[in-house]
């Protein structure tokens, strides 16, 4: 597997919906808040990963110091 091949495998693996629901996920079990920078996620992605989490961020012109919320994007609430 060539280096391209594989960071195209982890490009799709981690796509910014992928990121999205990472980080729903960890603000929902109370792992992380809303208000916490967006690079303490570093934290639970895997290392060799990371690389490609960042390049996807900044396709989508999200900074590592951007909230978390900014990440998470829109919310549906049910009870609204």
């Amino acid at each position: 597997m060539t280096a391209d091949t594989m960071a195209l495998k982890s490009s799709v693996r981690y796509s910014i919906d992928v990121l999205q629901e990472e980080a729903r996920h960890l603000v929902e079990k109370g792992i992380v808040t809303r208000q916490q920078p967006i690079y303490v996620l570093c934290q639970y992605i895997p290392a060799r990963e990371w690389v490609c989490v960042e390049c996807e961020l900044e396709r989508c012109n999200i900074l590592l110091r951007d909230r978390i919320s900014d990440l998470m994007g829109q919310e549906h609430w049910e009870n609204d």
